[in-house]
């Protein structure tokens, strides 16, 4: 689980704080009594795609209860977020993923399925074990991932744009216009400068704002989120260097899926011009179903993760609206299934498949089970029909 910081409002705007506040205990592998613990060589491990990261703490949380008798023959399955507790922006901390196993944490869907074909082995009385069992991605397969490995489809979810509450960023965009903004590519018109409110959107940009530049920002270099939103847009992955963000070091920029990084704010209010992709899904359980960072979860509210959405809400695009009904009820627009913009959440997996993972990965188990449904909606996800196709 990520390093949650504290939003505090200031002069009726959402603001950071100075102070910062840890994360509840149960920040990385957790036994039934939420206690960090270090998973036996024999356990399933899995690390990546920070998007998918909450759900699947729940998941293992959940599964683990129901394993009766620990061993070999009936391993935990134990999840590692992509970010360490304490240090949102650490990119070489280095953890303990099983007994054996020292390695750096894996952030983002690349790193976690780099990290399943090159993190080597460990061994349990005299039996070999892979560190790491599955990746956690929230993209597709890419021709550069290795040939060694399988997707297992997993749960359905969109990746739309946000923005502050406060903005000069117009709600429903289209596909052209996000991508000439992340691609820096907005030409010079109206008599307004390139990558200006005025030269994209002319009469239409708000009061005050057509001279303003534009700030488009993306989430952290081997991010899913990065690699899908930028490949609907068939534009760069690399950091828009028209937005402020440029400017940073690749451990500074911000984590994919939050809205409290310091980048989002003009001094102590939110940017106004920020622009910045986000997981429906995410955003939802965040919003809806999570308590504020630092504070201890109610009964009805997600064991992991916070409203790191901060400052951003969500925008839609081509007249998609993000998500559909309000509060708890508030689930992703159905009318995403029909754009580029609906993805699919993966597993990945070594081959040939190991059939100790399919009961959690398989199309009867327990990820894909109708048991998990509410789980799954819980955090943002839509189940998928195909949950556990292996391709």
């Amino acid at each position: 689980m990520r390093f949650l910081k504290t939003l505090i409002a200031a002069g009726g705007v959402a603001a950071l704080a100075s102070a910062v506040v840890a994360a509840p205990a149960m920040a990385d592998p957790i036994n039934v009594h939420k206690h960090k613990v270090t998973p036996a060589a024999y356990d399933i491990v899995s690390v990546g795609s920070e998007s998918i990261a909450f759900v699947s703490d729940q998941l293992s949380y959940n599964y683990n209860k129901s394993v009766k008798h620990h061993g070999p023959s009936h391993p935990y399955y134990y999840s590692w977020d992509g970010v360490p507790a304490g240090s949102p922006n650490n990119t070489s901390q280095h953890v303990t993923l099983k007994a054996g196993c020292r390695n750096l944490r894996p952030d983002g869907s690349s790193a976690g399925i780099t990290a399943l074909t090159t993190y080597g082995t460990t061994k349990y009385k005299g039996k070999t074990y892979p560190c790491v069992d599955f990746a956690r991605s929230s993209r597709a397969r890419k021709t550069t991932d290795p040939s060694t490995v399988a997707f297992d489809q997993l749960w359905q979810d969109a990746v739309t744009y946000s923005s502050a509450s406060t903005t000069n960023v117009p709600n429903n965009l289209t596909e052209a216009q996000l991508a000439e903004i992340f691609g820096c590519t907005v030409p010079a018109a109206n008599g307004d400068p390139a990558n200006t409110w005025g030269a994209l959107l002319g009469s239409k940009a708000k009061a005050g704002s057509a001279k303003t530049s534009i700030d488009p920002i993306l989430p952290q270099t081997g991010s899913g989120t990065l690699s899908f939103f930028t490949g609907v847009l068939g534009i760069a992955q690399t950091e828009p260097t028209c937005g402020t963000a440029a400017s940073l070091s690749t451990d500074a920029q911000p984590e994919e899926n939050e809205g409290i990084s310091k980048v989002f704010l003009s001094g102590k209010k939110a940017n106004p011009n920020v622009i910045f992709p986000f997981s429906v899904g995410v955003w939802l359980a965040q919003e809806y179903h999570s308590a504020k960072c630092g504070k201890k979860p109610t009964k009805s509210q997600n064991l992991f993760g916070c409203q790191e959405n901060g400052v951003l809400h969500l925008d839609g695009i081509n007249g998609v609206k993000p998500f559909t009904g309000s509060g708890a009820k508030a689930v992703t627009n159905s009318a995403w299934r029909k754009t580029a913009f609906e993805r699919e959440l993966y597993a990945v997996e070594p081959l040939p498949l190991v059939s100790r993972l399919q009961g959690l990965l398989g199309k009867k188990g327990y990820f894909c089970s109708k048991k998990q449904a509410a789980v799954i909606k819980d955090y943002g996800f839509e189940s998928d029909p195909l949950c556990g196709l292996t391709s």
